[in-house]
């Protein structure tokens, strides 16, 4: 019953017992259970013609929080909701990742409790969900990541056990994911027609998968995803960090193109990416250039993928996406170009609607799914 309130397939007591054949006499029992915990509440509904208007049944805002966080190098999201999917509170903050995970996990769960005091200390939180750069086994462990900057920014994470640590210091169920992962369920969570196949180009590349379903694919060892070593400019002299040459990461990543265009990576990790918008605004010829290049590359990356995946919808997230139109125009050529016009005649090729929201909005996503399905029902009821 209380699944089906949450997902609005039933929002009265007569609808409930039309969908589950129970008696009334039996969905008014569990209902006023229900009621009485506090994880429901039940309104007046809108007007009616004649007669006394429909009592709604609702997940009580008051029922609990769940919270999520995009872990990057650069800036970390944060964000708490309660189990509506109403957002309470957001922060954007540094954790020092580079700095191995007791650092960073201890700061990680120090700001998490900050904003639950600050804004929900009255509830309590029911699930937790944390995106990272690296892939991740379904029991919420890092994994050493192919030789990259993510993997070098993972550095010392190679095995940890992200999750239980996690649990045990804020007490609630936690769910580790990629954070390319959490980016794809963020769009496609926000009306962008699935199956969806999202690709950040960031420091590194990376993809993610939302089948029409709203499942995200992640493969046998957490890694479905990863092409940053996609082999994709064969003509290519640049050696990628991993030995070989013509990898996607080494000729279209954000610090490839840094790289070319002699755009040096100080200690402030924004700095590069304000000097490279600077010279977009400019109308930099050599930049441009170097963009479009980058785009092509992408759009070669992505007509691959689209033919062994069929999405219906393209998202394109990181900061190079973000930098100017040559980008997705250079995609979409490249794209229509190489993929057969079977799986692109009803693709649709965009940049990211939320930007660096994506990931913490995905995990919002994934943390109320993860609470309301059958362990985290059973765990909302034993609860109370």
């Amino acid at each position: 019953m209380l699944a089906l309130v949450r997902s609005g397939e039933a929002t009265s007591r007569a609808e409930i017992a039309r969908r589950t054949s129970l008696a009334r006499s039996t969905v008014g029992q569990q209902v006023n259970h229900l009621l009485t915990s506090g994880l429901v509440t039940e309104d007046e509904g809108g007007d009616t013609v004649r007669g006394r208007p429909p009592r709604v049944l609702r997940i009580s805002p008051q029922a609990g929080v769940i919270a999520a966080a995009d872990v990057d190098g650069t800036a970390t999201h944060l964000a708490i909701s309660d189990l509506t999917g109403k957002v309470l509170a957001r922060e954007v903050t540094t954790i020092p990742v580079e700095a191995g995970p007791e650092r960073a996990l201890g700061d990680l769960t120090a700001r998490i409790r900050a904003l639950l005091d600050g804004h929900a200390s009255d509830r309590p939180l029911r699930h937790v969900v944390v995106g990272l750069p690296a892939p991740i086994t379904p029991d919420g462990c890092t994994v050493k990541a192919p030789i990259t900057l993510r993997a070098a920014t993972m550095s010392g994470w190679d095995g940890t056990p992200v999750a239980t640590h996690l649990e045990q210091a804020l007490s609630a169920p936690v769910t580790v994911d990629n954070d390319v992962n959490l980016m794809a369920l963020g769009e496609a969570a926000h009306d962008a027609p699935g199956p969806l196949l999202f690709i950040k180009a960031g420091a590194g590349i990376g993809s993610g998968v939302v089948t029409a379903e709203g499942t995200v694919l992640r493969g046998a060892d957490g890694a479905a995803g990863d092409i940053n070593h996609l082999r994709i400019a064969h003509d290519s002299d640049v050696v990628c960090a991993c030995g070989h040459t013509g990898c996607l990461g080494s000729v279209a990543s954000y610090r490839a193109v840094l790289n070319d265009l002699d755009i040096p990576f100080p200690e402030d990790p924004l700095h590069g990416s304000r000097q490279l918008a600077e010279l977009v605004a400019s109308g930099d010829p050599t930049t441009l250039r170097r963009i479009r290049r980058a785009a092509t590359h992408l759009g070669e990356a992505a007509a691959l993928l689209i033919q062994f995946q069929n999405p219906r919808t393209l998202v394109l997230g990181g900061l190079l996406a973000q930098l100017n139109d040559d980008v997705l125009s250079g995609v979409r050529a490249a794209v229509y170009d190489r993929a057969a016009p079977l799986f692109t005649r009803k693709l649709t090729i965009t940049t990211s609607t939320l930007g660096d929201q994506a990931g913490v909005l995905g995990g919002i996503t994934l943390a109320l799914d993860r609470t309301f399905d059958n362990d985290g029902l059973t765990r909302l009821l034993n609860d109370r």
